[in-house]
C-alpha cells in the first residue's frame, strides 16, 4: 500500500488528476440539473443535494469501473484497464477527489471549460492513442525510478 504508485496498489495514481477534472464537469452537470428541478441556492436543502448527486456520480462510476475492470464486458476492456484498482483508490481517494473538483467549480466555476477540454483529451488520448489506461503512469513511474 502506498499514497502514489500502480493502480492495484495506490490510493493515488495517474488517473486521480482526471478524477479531479471530471469533478469539475460533474459539479456543473449537477447544478443544471438541480436548476431544472427548480432548486435555488437559498434553498436550504441545495448544497446537500448538491453533494449528494455528487457523491452519488463518483460510486456509480466506480461500480462501474470495477465490473469493467473484473471482465464483465470482455477480455479486451479487462486488458486496457490493467488491473482492479486498490480499495483505497476506489472507496476514498476518486471519489474524494471528484467532490474536490465539484467543490473547487462551486467557487471557480469559470475552471469548467477548461476542466472539460482536459477531461476529453484526456480520456481520448488513454483510449485511442496509448495501448492501455496505464501507459502514462508506467512512463511516469519508469522516469522517476530511473
Amino acid at each position: 500500500m502506498h499514497l502514489w504508485g500502480e493502480k492495484t496498489e495506490a490510493f493515488i495514481d495517474v488517473w486521480s488528476i482526471e478524477h479531479f477534472a471530471s469533478g469539475i464537469g460533474v459539479g456543473y452537470l449537477v447544478i443544471f440539473i438541480l436548476s431544472k428541478l427548480k432548486y435555488k441556492e437559498n434553498n436550504k436543502d441545495y448544497k446537500l443535494m448538491f453533494y449528494m448527486m455528487v457523491i452519488l456520480t463518483a460510486y456509480l462510476w466506480e461500480v462501474i469501473e470495477h465490473y469493467l475492470e473484473t471482465g464483465a464486458i470482455n477480455d479486451h476492456i479487462t486488458f486496457w484497464f490493467q488491473g482492479v484498482e486498490f480499495w483505497g483508490n476506489r472507496i476514498i481517494a476518486d471519489p474524494l477527489l471528484m467532490l474536490l473538483g465539484a467543490t473547487c467549480y462551486l467557487k471557480y466555476n469559470f475552471l469548467s471549460k477548461y476542466a472539460q477540454v482536459f477531461s476529453i483529451t484526456w480520456i481520448f488520448s488513454h483510449v485511442f492513442i496509448f495501448p492501455h489506461s496505464m501507459y502514462l503512469q508506467d512512463k511516469l513511474l519508469i522516469k522517476i525510478l530511473s
